[in-house]
């Protein structure tokens, strides 16, 4: 870490905030469900349908926003994703019915996150540090990033129960204005010089090309639909299932909370290991423990010890992908249309989360219980795991890692 040159620091720090602050008004969402269906009138299902809109918007915005800031800059790519999380919370704000929410909570705040959160901010987390010290930069970003919900969430609930859930959504849009900042101050890396790619510079069609004729690019991505399948799928029916199992509803809270601490250190010890071995085996190693400990605890009746023990492994493993997979795109493709490329693999992720929320919730309603649901996920999980600890053994002389 001695070896980071000062002037990406603030980069650094900027980049992690973005993220921070991204994250964090996104998973305070969930705080306005009840008081926002009372309010207008709506079903729950209304509300959790933007959620998901907000889930596709993002994914398929993804791959759009890397090509634009690897072509025009990451500072006017970031600044607009500011603005515009701040119209989509004010035009949550002053909903009057579904369809606003579904724009603004939906759409707009997707798009924002494409512009604004992980896969911008690992992209300009990997630009202005020694190839040395990425993975480990890239992990203490993601810790921070993860601290999130930390400062949105107290602010929300604060404003709301202070007033009403209008004023906490206002109170959101406000704090969203923190993103033109740090975009500005993140904006920084575009002054780094980028090595070309592989073969020299190409155009984003090349690049996207490349990616989609990469074998261990696309098990990768396909990896990483499960990896988004699976952890949307606790994070939406988790609380729900203790419920169902007679234990007190306090307990899935807590249990999210673990989630998140243990994230952090996470983050930090998967950025620190992919520094020093390989990040696709790594990536195959926590997709088969997340699905072994997934089958454990469904496979017993819960109770408040093994719910937090469960949290607590799984928030271990839970964002230390993020770290890995960045690296991976750049050890691949290089820097050059590393967001782009990035992005690619993140729409598979938010497919796989959209799977998760609603096949969960589909299975539910026609079986009466979780048990094939989670099952699915464990066998998906044990085989995405498996083909990528199969795709990261080198075969024949070790490919020269792209220029860093």
């Amino acid at each position: 870490m001695r070896n980071i040159p000062r002037a990406a620091i603030p980069i650094l720090i900027a980049a992690a905030l973005a993220l921070a602050l991204a994250n964090g008004m996104r998973q305070s969402l969930g705080l306005f469900l009840q008081p926002v269906t009372r309010d207008l009138g709506i079903a729950v299902a209304d509300f959790t349908i933007a959620i998901a809109i907000q889930n596709l918007a993002w994914g398929i915005a993804q791959p759009f926003a890397g090509a634009v800031a690897s072509r025009f800059g990451f500072r006017p790519t970031m600044l607009a994703g500011g603005l515009t999380y701040a119209a989509g919370l004010a035009l949550f704000a002053q909903a009057q019915g579904t369809f606003a929410i579904m724009m603004g909570a939906g759409l707009l705040i997707g798009i924002a996150l494409a512009a604004t959160a992980s896969g911008m901010a690992m992209a300009v987390a990997s630009r202005p540090v020694p190839n040395a010290a990425r993975s480990t930069v890239l992990g203490l970003v993601s810790a921070l990033g993860s601290t999130g919900p930390l400062m949105a969430a107290p602010i929300a609930q604060g404003l709301m129960d202070a007033f009403d859930w209008r004023a906490g959504a206002i109170g959101l849009a406000l704090l969203s204005l923190c993103l033109l900042p740090a975009a500005w101050i993140a904006g920084r890396v575009d002054a780094t010089p980028v090595p070309p790619s592989r073969g020299g510079d190409t155009s984003a069609a090349v690049a996207a090309r490349a990616a989609f004729r990469n074998g261990p690019f696309l098990i990768m991505a396909g990896a990483y639909f499960v990896c988004g399948l699976q952890l949307v799928f606790l994070t939406t029916h988790l609380p729900s299932y203790l419920t169902i199992c007679g234990l007190d509803p306090m307990l899935g809270a807590t249990a999210l909370g673990v989630i998140a601490a243990f994230n952090v250190v996470g983050s930090l010890f998967f950025g620190w290991a992919g520094g020093r071995w390989s990040k696709t085996l790594l990536l195959g190693l926590i997709y088969v423990t997340r699905s072994l400990v997934l089958a454990w605890y469904f496979a017993i009746p819960p109770s408040p010890t093994s719910t937090l023990v469960f949290a607590a492994i799984m928030g271990f493993l839970w964002l230390g992908v993020a770290p890995l997979i960045s690296g991976a795109v750049v050890e691949m493709f290089g820097l050059q249309w590393q967001a782009m490329i990035q992005g690619f693999a993140f729409a598979s992720h938010q497919l796989g989360s959209f799977t998760g929320a609603l096949g969960g919730g589909l299975i539910f309603d026609a079986m009466g219980s979780y048990t094939l649901a989670w099952q699915a996920g464990v066998a998906m999980g044990l085989t995405a795991g498996t083909l990528q600890i199969l795709a990261s053994i080198p075969r024949g002389p070790r490919a020269r890692p792209a220029a860093a």
